[in-house]
């Protein structure tokens, strides 16, 4: 794996615990030789796993609206940052450069990314890997909520094969690398409407 895209908060108003997983996240993929795709902001999560990937040595690409640019918000110590019009077209080139995803803690963005990455991949769009790191327990409700909606038949339990949880981000990384495509049955993920 050469690259991987990382979702998480821009926010520079969450718990500064979290810092220390996004820190290690980006230090990883360095250590790793893998290439950090990530929203181009400065701040936040993301500030942290960028500037831990280029402090450890990594390379570091950065997807970034105008918008967001022009309210100080990009990071400028990325090698590549592409500044795109649209969050559509951040999010495609996003998912187009990656070989891997990992979400870390994050709001509503975030959540866009990670389920619009999933259904991408049961749609077969890719068969790239897909990762959550559940750094204290953030991801706990979307866990019960994939267990909630597969009690009431709206999400398949296979679904859940296609998403790694982990809570140590060199664990998680290295999962993901190693992880071979999980091959999707139609039957098995979309039962047939008699079911």
């Amino acid at each position: 794996m050469q690259t991987m895209t990382v979702f998480c908060s821009a926010s520079s108003g969450i718990d500064p615990v979290f810092n220390v997983a996004a820190r290690r996240t980006g230090e990883v993929l360095a250590e790793r030789g893998i290439e950090l795709v990530y929203g181009g902001g400065a701040v936040g999560l993301m500030g942290e796993t960028a500037r831990a990937c280029k402090a450890a040595g990594g390379r570091v690409t950065g997807v970034i609206t105008q918008h967001l640019l022009d309210s100080e918000q990009g990071w400028t110590g990325c090698d590549e940052l592409l500044v795109v019009e649209t969050m559509q077209e951040r999010k495609r080139e996003m998912m187009d450069r990656a070989e891997g995803f990992l979400t870390l803690p994050g709001g509503l963005g975030t959540y866009e990314e990670f389920f619009e990455t999933l259904v991408a991949r049961l749609l077969e769009e890719h068969r790239k890997p897909i990762g959550v790191l559940n750094d204290r327990g953030h991801f706990d409700p979307l866990r019960e909520m994939f267990t909630h909606g597969i009690e009431h038949r709206f999400i398949t339990r296979p679904t859940l094969r296609l998403v790694h949880f982990g809570t140590d981000p060199a664990e998680l990384v290295d999962e993901l690398v190693r992880t071979e495509t999980v091959e999707i049955d139609p039957e098995e993920f979309y039962p047939s409407k008699s079911d």
